[in-house]
């Protein structure tokens, strides 16, 4: 995949992080537990479906996923499936890594003082086994701006590729006045657009995408190089991101009015 140009410049003043598959490599734990739990059943999780579940909250993903398995035993219903990749999966977060140039880069954002908030479908309790051990190097110069699915503060059913996580990380961790909803849903002000317009949005899934572009904000997409081998997931995004990057090694700053990198960061 080549990298894509930018679709429009812009000066950014703010910017929202993805963290699953995008800051750290959790998207590979994902994947090695699920396949453990279906291969006692003679299935696996294919990459194509796993498409469909990335950026979507816990429950919503795994009700997808069993879907294509419908003989499987209804014994393994999907609170069981959740209870069992818990399990699995929690022996895993304290050792999850950061991707390739997540460090550099949210370092870089915090030393020049640029507002950094993070906006994530895991849950409150998942997002902290994930971080603990790299609050120092990673998230703690997030400041604790980070909202999750479950705080309370997203409506049921307004997961992504509603934009409403990014909206209201935006609103509440930022102090950003971008209102509230899609744009043609809600009545949004003209000052309220152009507050989005400022915003840029890191994310790696398709429906982190969407709902980045349906906040009405500048959207980045670095896809896991799988994703875009099931199929031409490129041409069918509804809307498409300003810039598609193989790495966050490759973001360049200055491509969008921030402070260039320095030999410090």
């Amino acid at each position: 995949m080549a990298e894509q140009g930018l679709r429009r410049k812009i000066a950014i003043e703010y910017v929202l992080f993805d963290m699953d598959g995008l800051l750290i490599d959790s998207e590979t734990i994902y994947t090695h537990v699920t396949n453990d739990i279906l291969a006692e059943y003679g299935k696996e999780m294919t990459w194509d479906m796993k498409a469909g579940l990335m950026g979507k909250p816990e429950r919503d993903a795994a009700a997808h996923l069993l879907s294509f398995f419908p003989d499987i035993p209804p014994e393994f219903t999907i609170d069981e499936y959740i209870r069992r990749r818990r399990i699995g999966q929690d022996a895993f977060w304290p050792f999850v890594q950061p991707l390739p140039g997540a460090l550099r880069l949210v370092k870089h954002l915090y030393q020049h003082k640029i507002p950094i908030a993070v906006a994530t479908s895991s849950q409150r309790r998942n997002y902290e086994l994930k971080s603990q051990h790299l609050m120092e190097t990673l998230f703690g110069h997030f400041g604790g701006r980070v909202v999750c699915a479950d705080d309370g503060l997203i409506k049921a059913g307004r997961g992504k590729p509603h934009p409403d996580i990014f909206l209201v990380t935006a609103r509440t961790c930022l102090e950003r006045d971008v209102g509230e909803g899609e744009i043609g849903e809600y009545v949004v002000t003209e000052t309220q657009l152009a507050e989005r317009a400022r915003g840029l949005i890191f994310e790696d899934a398709i429906p982190g995408v969407q709902a980045g572009k349906n906040a009405g904000m500048q959207v980045v997409w670095v896809p896991d190089p799988n994703l875009l081998e099931v199929g031409d997931n490129e041409n069918t995004i509804l809307q498409k991101p300003d810039q598609i990057l193989k790495s966050l090694e490759d973001f360049n700053p200055e491509e969008w009015g921030l402070p260039p990198y320095d030999d410090e960061s």
